[in-house]
């Protein structure tokens, strides 16, 4: 952990490149020191099937989840969570800035008894 994962709405797929905004908050994360590299992952799903306000096909979405693992005190994950949006919000500054983007973040804390993981990356860390 942490997964980031992207929802986003299809009339956004054009204008997006995710690699830099990954990238960034990769090194972010990492550079908290509360989070390994080996488990830091992303992925951006498009949403071909969705519905904004009055069904404008102008009006735009884009979702971003983050889920860690348990364990951090309140004042990390919210801190953490404020940069993530601030890099969030300044990678799609282009595309908000020109177009109608409802744009949205949530951090969640997994249970640790009911999270089950098997990582074999991480030692190529250590």
């Amino acid at each position: 952990m942490p997964h980031f994962i992207v929802d986003y709405s299809a009339n956004l797929h054009d204008r997006l490149d995710f690699q830099p905004l990954f990238k960034a908050l990769h090194e972010y994360v990492v550079s908290t020191g509360y989070f390994p590299l080996g488990g830091v992952r992303s992925r951006a799903i498009r949403c071909d099937d969705y519905r904004i306000a009055d069904g404008r096909e102008k009006f735009a979405y884009l979702n971003l989840s983050l889920r860690i693992g348990h364990g951090r005190d309140m004042a990390v994950k919210q801190q953490v969570a404020e940069q993530v949006f601030a890099i969030l919000t300044d990678w799609l500054a282009p595309v908000t800035d020109q177009h109608y983007v409802a744009v949205s973040f949530e951090l969640t804390e997994l249970d640790p008894v009911l999270k089950f993981n098997r990582n074999n990356i991480h030692p190529l860390f250590k």
